[in-house]
């Protein structure tokens, strides 16, 4: 039997954010290794996260960040289920990293669906261009177009880019794991980001 020490179980906790005890137990099951508990953490992350997705998150609050130099600003409004949670600093510090990855990152919109059908039609027509100029036979261009599509839907919706401090996992990763931490369900609601002169 594997030896969980102390210092691998605060490894996890940093590297999860998720409590004491299910580290613990998710380094015994995976034998004391780190990867595998962390797989664990998140996939259990995601299915608590998933089972809170209906609740209704009417509290929250309106977070402002201010890029340094005073040039880029960000207004983001998070909400959770109640006033309790919205006052706690894991809640706050989720509001930061958020409106620090719009700033970064400049995404359009936070679900993909909110993607308008003509924007689109647009790059999609510009993706088919592209893969004809480049001589691609066209039984693959759609396949092509498609592929291009995933990736910009990565760089424009904020729930599905890279977090900026921690590119193996994505912003709707990073608020899963807030949700199975604190316990409600967590909704980024709506942003505006202000750069100087635009």
């Amino acid at each position: 039997m594997t030896v969980i020490t102390a210092n691998l179980v605060k490894e996890l906790r940093e590297k999860t954010g998720a409590g004491m005890m299910e580290c613990k137990k998710a380094l015994e099951t995976a034998g004391g290794d780190l990867e595998k508990a962390t797989q664990t953490l998140r996939e259990q992350g995601q299915a608590r996260a998933a089972s809170r997705a209906g609740r209704t998150a009417k509290e929250g609050i309106v977070y402002s960040y201010i890029h340094p130099g005073d040039r880029l600003g960000v207004l983001l409004e998070l909400n959770c289920e109640t006033d309790f949670v919205a006052r706690t600093d894991d809640f706050r510090n989720l509001a930061k990293d958020l409106a620090m990855q719009i700033a970064a990152a400049s995404p359009l919109v936070i679900q993909r669906e909110e993607v308008s059908s003509e924007l689109l039609e647009k790059e999609r027509e510009i993706f088919r261009q592209q893969a004809k100029n480049e001589g691609k036979p066209e039984k693959i261009i759609d396949r092509i177009v498609e592929g291009k599509l995933e990736k910009y839907f990565q760089e424009a919706v904020l729930m599905e880019q890279l977090f900026v401090k921690d590119q193996n996992r994505t912003i709707k990763e990073l608020i899963n794991g807030a949700v199975a931490k604190i316990g409600e369900n967590i909704v980024p609601r709506r942003f505006v980001r202000f750069r100087l002169g635009e």
